[in-house]
């Protein structure tokens, strides 16, 4: 039998799919992981026995649960009172969230009834319904129903955090459990995630964990091949947060390439189902509520962390169409994503175009909220696990995590000793953007130069691509695109556009 470790494979050859092979320890493939093994006796030995109650898995998921409940203890000076003390404390602090603020100011301490009661103004500050998608809104309802009620509205807002984190966690485990098992070979780079800093700062902030979580459990299905189901869970954390349903885009243009098409048909039709399900009750019942969120998302004007409101304050005037920019520069990076897709020597990885993707749609946005990191924590893991650079963009997150709360205390206070000016915060914000570009241009080089990849150096092809997986090209644009030579013979010729326009035959090889 052919051996399949790592040292032993042609450059350039893939192994067959769900074939066996050896998997090295990461403080063999990383320099930064075998320097901090050092911390605990140095790399992992060749006499070293696997197995044993330690798994990877159950090592991942303790460490992703200890740097949540780090991620509380940070917040414990607004749980003792900054939350209630006026604005500033709670910025100076670093430790805002949503969570406790949300529970009176949207409804929940009252007993209304999400999407189909109207909250009164003196409530919401002027938001009539609940601004976030219904799965979203599920979840808060299903915290205040948990919510011991009496006592103070302070004590009540304090349980209605404990209880959302208590679930937020839940979602982390989940969120842990998935990226572990994506890559079957390479279950340590889901440690990406369990001590990602951002992770910790930001996991209580707002409830984006959830469609985090499920979009982590939708790209586990697709991995496994179970594209209806993937769809299904990719649907319903579409309806708890609108990034999921980016990645569809991606899963099209690869599925092309690899002449699939039936399966994303599968997974887009999950997907849509799942929405539906949801959505459509919540839609019929209430469709002025329901519409609140979409109509909000398209309305608010530019606001924290964008590029946009770096503009604005530059300009000294409101950007009224950034939206039709974001839009603009959105659909013009898509078609860039696609390109690549299709004209990459190799077809690029699901796990590295969805986190393009993604990281596209936040550096276009008109707002970036702090929390928004977390949609791009796990798809980094997957897509470039090199600790090096994740640790670089982490730390950008870091610093625009606490610029964003000492602008907001300058803001309130007018005090420079007590925060950051405007200049200092649109540092952090070009710190921020700078560090996701980073990365992006990382991802990009990987997937034109996919000897660099670090997760195909042991000859994998794709270990989060399901039926794309060692699967043999069927559409192809350009002439650098290669005539994809691995895998199973195909059924049909090879498609491939050149850059005449014109598309030729393919030999008995496969190659044009």
């Amino acid at each position: 039998m052919t051996s399949t470790h790592p040292h032993d494979v042609v450059p350039g050859s893939v192994p067959q799919h769900g074939s066996p092979g050896h998997s090295p320890h990461p403080t063999h493939r990383d320099e930064v992981a075998a320097a901090a093994s050092e911390l605990i006796g140095g790399p992992q030995g060749r006499r070293a026995v696997p197995g044993g109650w330690w798994t990877p898995l159950r090592v991942v998921v303790l460490v992703t649960l200890g740097m949540f409940a780090l991620g509380m203890v940070q917040k414990l000076p607004c749980y003792n009172g900054a939350w209630f003390s006026g604005q500033t404390s709670q910025y100076v602090h670093a430790c805002y969230s949503d969570i406790p603020h949300l529970f009176g100011g949207r409804g929940f301490a009252d007993g209304l009834v999400p999407y189909v009661d109207r909250i009164p103004d003196a409530v919401s500050g002027g938001m009539e319904y609940l601004e976030y998608p219904v799965l979203t809104g599920v979840f808060m309802q299903i915290a205040a129903w948990l919510t011991p009620g009496g006592g103070a509205v302070q004590h009540q807002e304090q349980l209605y955090w404990l209880v959302n984190a208590g679930m937020l966690m839940a979602c982390a485990a989940v969120l842990a459990v998935c990226v572990t098992r994506t890559h079957r070979r390479r279950p340590w780079d889901a440690m990406f995630v369990a001590l990602a800093p951002a992770l910790a700062l930001t996991a209580t902030i707002n409830w984006d964990l959830l469609a985090v979580s499920l979009t982590a459990a939708g790209m586990l299905a697709w991995s496994r091949g179970r594209a209806v189901l993937a769809g299904v869970l990719i649907g319903l954390a579409t309806a708890a947060k609108l990034y999921p349903l980016l990645l569809l885009g991606p899963l099209l243009v690869l599925c092309l390439r690899a002449g699939r098409l039936r399966e994303f048909g599968r997974a887009l039709g999950g997907a849509v189902g799942a929405w539906a399900v949801v959505n459509v009750p919540v839609m019929l019942l209430a469709p002025e509520g329901w519409a609140k969120f979409y109509t909000f998302s398209q309305e608010r004007p530019v606001d924290f962390g964008s590029i946009w409101l770096i503009l604005s304050q530059r300009l000294q005037t409101p950007l009224e169409n950034a939206n039709t920019f974001g839009t603009l520069l959105m659909l013009l990076g898509c078609g860039g994503i696609a390109a690549l897709a299709l004209c990459a020597p190799r077809r690029p990885r699901f796990a590295q175009l969805a986190f393009l993707v993604v990281a596209l749609f936040i550096l276009t946005n008109k707002v970036y909220s702090p929390q928004y990191v977390l949609w791009l924590i796990p798809l980094a893991a997957l897509a470039r696990p090199r600790w090096r650079d994740f640790l670089v963009w982490q730390a950008c997150e870091v610093m625009y995590f606490l610029g964003i709360w000492m602008y907001l205390a300058y803001t309130g206070s007018g005090d420079a000793h007590q925060g950051l000016p405007t200049e200092g915060y649109q540092l952090a914000i070009l710190v921020h953007l700078c560090g996701t570009l980073y990365l992006c241009a990382l991802v990009v080089a990987d997937a034109l130069l996919p000897e660099r990849d670090p997760v195909r150096t042991d000859g994998s092809d794709d270990p989060s691509g399901g039926v794309l997986d060692g699967a043999r090209d069927r559409f192809t644009l350009g002439r650098f695109a290669a005539a994809a030579g691995r895998g199973p013979e195909p059924e049909a010729p090879l498609v491939r556009w050149g850059a005449r326009g014109h598309h030729g035959g393919a030999g008995r090889d496969g190659r044009d």
